[in-house]
């Protein structure tokens, strides 16, 4: 008797991964690399516009600011897009509004039009990560869910990466507003978005929501978010990303300066510095997804927070003990790269604690509300710094870091969770 083979009613349902969910990666990827390089490329930029435009070390950290803060507005407007219109769409428009957002950097006249610029830029980046990351959480086997949510989150330091090589080696020689026009590349991947599938979790919800077979369809999805249901997870989630992203730009924002001003280091010598952090940055963010799998999401969590906290105090406060043996003070800039593999747990993490309902917004909101706040770090930073040093300043991180690693514990754990309608 013959039988028929049935192939699995969902994307999540096979063993292994398909070519849907290679595309599904990819863009996942792709668009959170080079929106992270396109957010983070102004921090190598800085001297050069300070140059250009006789900008103040105020105005610099304004323009800073501005392009951290909008990606808050951001995270809100395509949180809403990605529940309510798809995940595939959001994040078509993001990619189209960062890129646009570069190239109206490079044709700035002034410094308003570059704040406006940077602000489209924010804008786009903020609805870069959570529709992808909610896309690969609704169709990557739970088995996989960790492994591959943190091959999508290696976008970040690779950005980073990417945005500290552009910034130190090659604005020097083609200046910077050609490096701003050539990043707004990314709009090419456009050309190949018809072969991104949309996620079929999130087709599903919305052939019931047609049906009038989900309950919450008429809530607007802020009130989900703080309804009695979803209250409680939401705010411990926002609070441990806001710990968490404040460990992050503290020392993200202000590092190559801090080594520049603070420790006498060229554009050069602070971009190969950056670069050993971005290096720690990678292994931190694929060994987190293995980990986590493994051990938990929480455990792996504080562990790695505690990495970061440590190699952030050794090249702040105790600088001392690593001045005079520059291959030590690498080492540990390479352990706080490490640490910052928490960014791995977020995607796999949020798509297993939010429903599909509002899936996409809660992880927008999350983190690019919590980001958003970061306007405040490059200020605080800056006041800091008149106080007890650039060191001082990005010090702060490791505290951050340190309550992140505590506050996880009062979520709860959600390891290879299967993830329904």
């Amino acid at each position: 008797m013959l039988t028929v083979s049935q192939s699995p009613a969902r994307l999540s349902d096979h063993d292994r991964l398909i070519a849907a969910h290679r595309w599904i990666l990819a863009a996942a990827w792709g668009i959170w690399c080079t929106g992270f390089y396109s957010l983070t490329l102004l921090t190598f930029l800085l001297p050069p516009i300070q140059k250009a435009f006789g900008a103040s070390e105020g105005d610099l950290a304004t323009l800073t600011a501005v392009g951290v803060g909008m990606t808050g507005v951001g995270g809100l407007l395509f949180g809403w897009m990605s529940d309510r219109l798809g995940r595939r769409l959001a994040m078509a428009v993001s990619i189209a509004a960062f890129s646009l957002g570069n190239a109206a950097c490079a044709m700035a006249p002034g410094f308003g039009w570059l704040l406006a610029a940077r602000a489209l830029v924010g804008l786009g980046v903020g609805g870069s990560w959570g529709a992808g990351q909610a896309m690969l959480g609704e169709t990557i086997p739970p088995a996989l869910r960790g492994k591959y949510g943190a091959i999508a989150q290696t976008g970040a330091p690779s950005g980073l990466g990417l945005a500290t090589i552009v910034g130190s080696f090659v604005a020097p020689v083609l200046g910077w507003r050609t490096v701003f026009l050539l990043s707004a590349a990314p709009i090419l991947a456009l050309l190949v978005w018809g072969r991104v599938p949309e996620s079929d979790l999130w087709l599903e919800h919305r052939r019931q929501l047609r049906a009038g077979e989900a309950p919450h369809a008429r809530t607007p999805i802020l009130a989900q978010l703080v309804g009695p249901d979803l209250a409680g997870v939401f705010t411990k989630a926002f609070l441990l990303t806001l710990l968490n992203m404040s460990a992050y730009w503290f020392a993200i924002s202000w590092l190559p300066r801090y080594l520049q001003k603070a420790r006498g280091l060229s554009i050069f010598g602070s971009g190969w510095w950056t670069l050993t952090f971005v290096a720690g940055s990678l292994l931190g963010y694929l060994s987190f997804g293995w980990v986590s799998d493994i051990i938990g999401r929480r455990l792996a969590f504080a562990l790695y927070c505690a990495i970061t906290a440590v190699g952030l105090v050794m090249v702040t406060l105790l600088w001392g003990l690593v001045a005079s043996r520059p291959a030590v003070g690498l080492a540990f800039m390479f352990v706080a790269g490490v640490g910052t593999g928490t960014w791995s747990c977020y995607g796999p993490y949020f798509s297993e604690l939010f429903p599909t309902r509002v899936r996409g917004s809660a992880m927008s909101i999350i983190m690019n509300v919590t980001r958003g706040v970061q306007f405040l770090a490059p200020l605080v930073i800056t006041g800091v710094a008149g106080r007890w040093g650039l060191a001082g300043g990005v010090a702060l991180a490791a505290g951050f870091a340190a309550l992140a690693g505590l506050w996880v514990w009062t979520l709860p754990e959600t390891a290879g969770a299967r993830i329904e309608v």
